[in-house]
């Protein structure tokens, strides 16, 4: 049986934005979509949703906001089959739980909490930190409106272990997909330690540092098809910094994240937990067995 992508809704305008992104990308890989409403409360916290169904929000259901979003995805993507699960329990655990059967998961950038927009949803970080599958964030906005892909292109960041192919694997099939090209960049710095002021010698430490940058991505693109258009980029700079900077034009985002068997702790990294609050795009989180 096929995967599905998943999607968490929560009637929430970031919600509705992951719902229209989730149907473009499940129509985009030819999969069905699963939406899950998970809650321990029977009824929606909220008035936009309850505004939309004509009703009073103390008397709008879960089934209603499940319903609501499954409508949606069908007038926008007739072709994709979708299916919803109204589950009673914490949507953090539920949503984890869910990811164990899914290709991929779509969130909100924020749920219904009174976060301010510079920061994620506290179920966000706890899924993309614990899932078994990517989980891509919808940065960049805070309306209901997902809006096709602007500048044309899908940049990764290459860590330092280049036999981490789980990140590059995914974000080359979305470059593939989405017929643009691929960017991977690879952040490097040389230590002040290694500097000299030597007029002979002044720069040779930055070379070797970036030398080695490149050969990293070079290992790190091997296998990334042949149809695929790569573009490389090595910068001098902290990966955080430099990630964040190549998000303002970039379509998705993809990071990996490292999960070690036997830890239950938040396993994102500072890298990916730093763009995943401060990306201007969409952020796909890609875990990875250490």
């Amino acid at each position: 049986m096929e995967m599905p992508l998943v999607v968490g809704v929560d009637g929430s305008e970031p919600s509705l934005r992951a719902v229209d992104w989730a149907a473009d990308e499940a129509a985009l890989r030819g999969r069905p979509l699963r939406l899950v409403y998970a809650s321990l409360w029977e009824r929606y916290e909220g008035n936009s949703l309850a505004e939309d169904l004509g009703k009073p929000s103390d008397q709008v259901m879960a089934e209603d906001v499940a319903e609501t979003a499954a409508r949606r995805v069908r007038t926008r993507q007739p072709d994709v089959k979708v299916t919803i699960d109204v589950l009673p329990e914490e949507p953090e655990y539920a949503l984890v739980r869910k990811s164990r059967t899914a290709a991929a998961m779509v969130l909100g950038s924020r749920g219904r909490s009174s976060l301010t927009e510079a920061l994620l949803g506290s179920v966000s970080v706890t899924v993309a930190g614990h899932a078994h599958c990517p989980v891509i964030v919808l940065r960049g906005s805070h309306d209901n409106r997902a809006v096709p892909g602007r500048h044309g292109r899908i940049v990764v960041g290459v860590g330092e272990e280049p036999a981490d192919t789980a990140a590059m694997r995914f974000a080359a099939e979305e470059a593939r997909l989405r017929g643009v090209p691929l960017e991977a960049v690879r952040a490097w710095r040389c230590p002040a330690h290694e500097t000299t002021d030597h007029p002979l010698l002044a720069g040779e430490p930055a070379r070797l540092h970036e030398e080695k940058a490149a050969e990293v991505l070079e290992a790190a693109l091997r296998d990334v098809p042949a149809d695929v258009e790569v573009h490389r980029r090595t910068v001098e700079g902290h990966a955080r910094q430099v990630l964040l900077g190549a998000s303002a034009d970039a379509d998705l985002l993809v990071v990996g994240a490292r999960r070690h068997e036997g830890h239950y702790g938040l396993q994102l990294g500072r890298v990916a937990n730093a763009v995943l609050h401060h990306a201007v795009c969409p952020v796909a989180v890609v875990p990875h067995r250490a």
